[in-house]
């Protein structure tokens, strides 16, 4: 599939989307994506800026959403300009989508509303990528139907994401034969390495998360074979305004992004054997 100016699949390289939860500063986001765009430029990793102007599944009404459809849009178009970066972004039911569209290279699709078949339809009837997120309540080999939705539309370039499943209360668990179940569907996997360790409302009114486990589970899913990886990354995470505790720091992205690059090399050298079962 092609993907902003570069092939994705299992016969190419891992791409990266990355970025801060939800849209905080114009600074922030302008030094966010330019250290990403600096790091993968040198590793040769194909990369997506990701963030958020509206964060609408918050576990409280009083947590921080971002700044807002208009701010967060001009905020974005001038990573895009003065980084040069491909973004993504969320979008939810009562989005403007043709001016999200307008700005942004790939849409997103929030977990929760994986199964809203009008919704799927019309953010894919936008024609640009889409990258679909599983709920945290469905089966992997259930993904085939929303990915049959979203291409109805004639829109060819669909992306499904493994987020974990709900494992009990405030908890998630990853489980790696998904990401097998759902290459079935013949488009790129996308691996959520952040918010699989997320603990959803594990602190109350806010979510927590075991950001310790990011690179167990990145490890994981690379050698399990995937097109993509997404992590949500903040240069202080303890004072991210959004999924800080599950957020990998960006100084450690590094170190973590040469492991996988190796992994991926490594697996996607021979194939998958299972493919052929």
């Amino acid at each position: 599939m092609k993907l902003c100016e570069f092939e994705a699949g299992l016969e190419h390289p891992l791409f990266l989307i990355a970025g801060p939860c939800v849209v905080e500063s114009e600074q922030l986001a302008l030094d966010t994506a330019g250290a990403l765009k600096a790091l993968t430029d040198r590793l040769g990793i194909p990369f997506i800026y990701k963030s958020s102007f509206d964060k609408a599944n918050r576990s409280s009404g009083e947590s921080y959403r971002g700044p807002g459809m208009e701010a967060g849009l001009k905020i974005l178009e001038k990573v895009k300009r003065e980084i040069g970066v491909p973004l993504l972004t969320d979008v939810h039911e009562d989005t403007p989508l043709h001016e999200v569209a307008a700005v942004v290279d790939v849409l997103q699709t929030p977990a929760f509303l994986c199964r809203q078949t009008n919704f799927i339809k019309a953010v894919a009837s936008q024609g640009l990528p889409v990258n679909l997120k599983k709920g945290q309540f469905l089966a992997p080999w259930d993904m085939k139907h929303v990915v049959e939705k979203a291409r109805s539309t004639g829109n060819p370039q669909i992306m499904v994401c493994e987020r974990g499943a709900s494992f009990g209360y405030n908890n998630l668990v990853s489980d790696m034969r998904s990401l097998a179940v759902m290459r079935e569907s013949r488009v790129p996997v996308v691996f959520d390495a952040t918010h699989s360790v997320q603990l959803p409302g594990g602190q109350g009114n806010v979510s927590g998360g075991q950001r310790e486990f990011v690179p167990v589970l990145a490890r994981a899913a690379v050698a399990a074979g995937v097109a993509g990886l997404f992590m949500e990354t903040h240069p202080n995470p303890e004072q991210a305004l959004s999924d800080g505790p599950n957020s990998w720091p960006l100084q450690r992205m590094e170190e973590l992004l040469e492991t996988l690059m190796e992994l991926d090399r490594a697996v996607k050298r021979r194939g998958f054997i299972e493919d052929t079962l």
